[in-house]
């Protein structure tokens, strides 16, 4: 499915369209739709990122390969936004975690962060025997 394509590159419409085999009226209409935000030049032109070539691909293959229409296709990104979100908190999250355990094992005392607390070590003495008669 994925076209042949330069990186770092900016696209117009009838480049896309034709990389994709696609009407130009169907890339207007994902943008319509708000399923495509292409950035536009001083003349009003619309350029297509990296980025938004990505995400084209992804948007026609739910529509091309899975069926899926307009609404499903809008529905399915705004999910995978959502998941994306949640995992860079959750990323921040174990990363703040982990540098606060860091921080206060480094400053706590040896054996102090044990799960079992360690005792000093102290001289045992033998009590004396107890004897017994029979």
């Amino acid at each position: 499915m994925a076209a042949k394509r330069k990186s770092k590159g900016a696209y117009m419409i009838s480049a896309v369209a034709e990389m994709y085999e696609i009407h130009p009226q169907t890339l207007r209409l994902y943008e319509r739709e708000g399923l495509l935000k292409p950035s536009r030049t001083e003349g009003n032109t619309r350029l297509y990122t990296d980025e938004d070539i990505e995400r084209l691909e992804f948007i026609l293959n739910l529509a091309r390969d899975l069926g899926v229409n307009i609404a499903g296709i809008a529905i399915i990104l705004q999910m995978r936004e959502r998941m994306e979100e949640m995992n860079r908190q959750m990323q921040s999250f174990v990363e703040y975690v982990r540098t606060e355990m860091l921080a206060r094992f480094s400053q706590a005392a040896p054996g102090a962060g044990a799960i079992v607390p360690l005792r000093k070590q102290s001289a045992v003495t033998k009590s004396p025997a107890i004897s017994r008669k029979p």
